[in-house]
């Protein structure tokens, strides 16, 4: 048998609508039976309990959209990537399509590691009055201890935000990474605090946007 190593296929996906409601369980569990009933020849794990050899990207907070994510499968035999892309489109959901497919080598990073850098796009309830500013550190609470994070050492470019949009781009570190829900709450909370007799702001939707390597 060939060695599955040599067939590493990176599927490119979105997760839009109703579907970003899932979790990052839920949504493997999707992907993976939609791989079966594409009928792809994917590779299987050895051992006592055998599974899809299948690794998923960074895990999205539940309601967080995307239309850049990505999911590497290990195949057992080279299948054309526009056959693959073609059999998992008509295998898959329009909220969680797969959009494009490539091989990558076995020295490339994982899929949940590959891209660090993650651009979002918020859109607000309302245009924020006096704009949105973000905080100098946010409060987490990480095994069951809370700590302290500065927003500065995530956020990779200024954050912009036009109307009723605010666009960010936040970086995913080693020792670990900063939630864009969990920014957007706390911009949130320092402009109610700021505007006590504004009607409270609420995010309206999030979507991951883009996903990159490097700087």
């Amino acid at each position: 048998m060939p060695d599955p190593n040599l067939f590493r296929l990176r599927v490119e996906y979105v997760k839009l609508g109703r579907l970003s409601l899932l979790s990052h369980l839920e949504i493997a569990r999707a992907l993976e039976r939609a791989v079966r009933r594409a009928d792809l020849p994917f590779a299987v794990s050895q051992g006592f309990s055998p599974h899809m050899k299948i690794a998923f990207g960074s895990a999205l907070p539940v309601g967080v959209g995307s239309t850049c994510e990505i999911f590497d499968l290990q195949m057992t035999r080279y299948v054309a990537p526009e056959r693959a892309l073609a059999a998992l489109q008509d295998a898959s959901v329009p909220d969680l399509m797969p959009h494009a497919c490539r091989y990558i080598e076995s020295r490339d990073a994982a899929a949940s590691v590959a891209y660090p850098f993650a651009t979002y796009r918020a859109e607000l309830s309302e245009e924020p009055e006096d704009g949105l500013a973000f905080p100098e550190t946010v409060q987490v609470v990480r095994k069951k201890k809370q700590k302290t994070l500065v927003v500065s050492e995530f956020l990779a470019e200024e954050p912009m935000v036009r109307g009723k949009v605010v666009t960010f781009e936040l970086e995913a570190k080693p020792t670990g990474s900063l939630r864009p829900d969990v920014l957007l709450r706390a911009c949130l909370d320092e402009w109610k605090a700021a505007h006590p007799a504004a009607e409270p702001l609420r995010v309206v939707s999030v979507t991951r946007t883009a996903q990159r390597a490097t700087r």
